[in-house]
């Protein structure tokens, strides 16, 4: 019994050549879902120099995160009447931008219908 003993011990001693194997490999730390939805609103915002509304939609994906920003595209009198922009935001895991595209554009005051 005493050889089986020693023999499990042996098994879980890593070999020399495992320990590095690990060292290699970067272990990264993703972002939560409320810092996504903030990067993703900033990241817009920066890039179009348009004022933002907020966060409309945060999904997660398998690379990252989706995020839908609403910003103002035109300022109008009245206020009801300013064009918006919606925008979606592709962010990698660690939250850097992937890419951003505008989806879709409208008047605040024009609701969806449906």
């Amino acid at each position: 019994m005493a050889i089986q003993g020693d023999e499990r011990a042996r098994r879980r001693e890593p070999e020399s050549g495992d320990a590095d194997q690990y060292d290699e490999e970067e272990y990264v730390e993703p972002v939560s879902a409320a810092e996504a939805a903030r990067e993703g609103l900033r990241q817009v915002v920066e890039l179009t120099g348009r004022d933002p509304v907020g966060t409309t939609s945060l999904q997660a994906t398998d690379d990252g995160w989706l995020i839908g920003v609403e910003v103002v595209e035109d300022h109008r009198i009245p206020a009801s009447t300013d064009l918006l922009g919606l925008y979606e935001v592709e962010l990698d895991i660690e939250g850097g931008l992937l890419g951003y595209r505008r989806v879709r554009r409208y008047q605040r005051g024009k609701g969806e219908v449906g």
